[in-house]
């Protein structure tokens, strides 16, 4: 439990921080000294966070008083945050503060995100907005008040944290304006206004030679058989890296050789069918008799219950000498995307089988299986051609 003189005595660090109470009762401590009140439960099957103000304007006693009504009105069926929007909403005069609107919206929002995205976006408010704007009703926020809060970030040199937290701030904003909370969206008034991002490209290797010293690189790794096996995969079909980490081995069918991932693993929310060529068919049936009892196709070294870590396989190039500076594991994805329409395939073929976000939605929800047999033939040649540039061949893939 908190006592008051750990509050008082609490100083700000680098990044936020949290201390606890109890039954979900917590201060979080942000870098500019503020100390703010949350309640964290669940309802409805979802982690939601209440806030419950700011210390000392809200004493340690005066919280556990929220947090025990809060608590009151979960086990009588009811949501907090939505009480309290509601309590406000009769309260003549009292305007919705940034931070309830911007819960509100995630809240409403996030349930169709992937988790981690979710995650970043909630901390990145909660870091870099809530303490300037959080307690200010939405509607009185202006273009020069949010500007001063981006610039904040850019001070920082975190340009596309920036440009990317404007964006975000648009949509609360929008949403604020659609539900009556606000009249306009300031942040349209600051297109131009920050410091531009320079085009940011993953590092990767994209000459045959190179590609192919990469292949016998992996070929030959020395570490982990695991990590040496989603190498080899991530090669092959060129996925995205947490796609590969957390594939379950109940999302491949071996004998037809397809992987089928499921739309909450998707960055677009969309199904995703990943042709397996031959070569992707043996490393799998290779590490089935190692991993094939457990749920995932690459568990942790740590605990086969969790996925591989995200940072293993960089680690591994980097064990390798690859710098980072030089391949990472999304520049498998550019080496393939380069390579393939350099060689001559249909950029259409490709763009689909890198499942980026079809411009047309309605017809984008239902091309899943769109250009199947020349992904097929198209993903068989682009492991053939690897395998050549492994054993030094100067190879041309074969296209229809």
């Amino acid at each position: 439990m908190l006592r008051d003189v750990q509050i008082k005595q609490a100083k700000p660090r680098e990044k936020p921080y949290k201390m606890y109470d109890r039954r979900g009762l917590f201060l979080l401590v942000h870098p500019n000294g503020g100390k703010y009140w949350r309640f964290r439960y669940r309802f409805a099957g979802r982690q939601k966070v209440a806030a419950f103000g700011v210390y000392p304007a809200v004493s340690l006693s005066a919280a556990r008083e929220a947090r025990d009504r809060a608590r009151e009105m979960l086990a009588e069926g009811r949501d907090p945050v939505d009480a309290k929007r509601e309590a406000k909403a009769k309260a003549r005069g009292e305007a919705e503060t940034f931070e309830d609107v911007a819960r509100e919206w995630l809240g409403k929002f996030s349930v169709n995100w992937v988790k981690e995205h979710a995650e970043v976006v909630r901390a990145r408010l909660e870091k870099d907005i809530f303490p300037w704007l959080g307690a200010r009703p939405i509607a009185e926020i202006d273009a020069p008040t949010l500007l001063a809060v981006l610039r904040r970030i850019e001070a920082r040199g975190a340009l596309h944290v920036a440009h990317r937290m404007r964006q975000v701030c648009g949509q609360i904003f929008r949403y604020a304006v659609a539900v009556g909370y606000a009249q306009r969206d300031p942040s349209a008034d600051l297109r131009g206004a920050l410091t531009p991002v320079a085009e940011r490209h993953f590092a990767a290797l994209t000459r045959p030679g190179e590609v192919g010293g990469l292949m016998r690189a992996i070929r030959g790794y020395q570490g982990s058989f695991v990590v040496r096996a989603a190498l080899r995969l991530l090669a092959y079909t060129f996925v995205r890296s947490g796609e590969l980490r957390k594939a379950e081995w109940r999302e491949f069918d071996l004998d037809s050789g397809v992987w089928t991932i499921p739309a909450h693993r998707m960055k677009m929310r969309r199904e995703h069918l990943v042709p397996l060529a031959p070569q992707a068919v043996e490393v799998l049936r290779e590490l089935q008799p190692l991993t094939g009892s457990g749920r995932y196709v690459f568990p942790s070294a740590r605990s086969a219950a969790r996925p591989m870590s995200e940072n293993a396989i960089c680690a591994a190039l980097r064990r390798m000498g690859y710098e980072q500076g030089a391949m990472t594991a999304h520049g498998f994805r550019t080496l393939a995307s380069t390579r393939l329409n350099e060689l001559g395939w249909n950029a259409d073929v490709v763009e689909r089988q890198l499942a980026h976000v079809e411009s047309n939605e309605v017809r984008g929800a239902y091309n899943r299986a769109e250009y199947l047999p020349q992904r097929t033939r198209m993903m068989a040649a682009w492991a053939n051609y690897l395998d050549g540039l492994e054993r030094g061949h100067n190879v041309v893939a074969l296209h229809a």
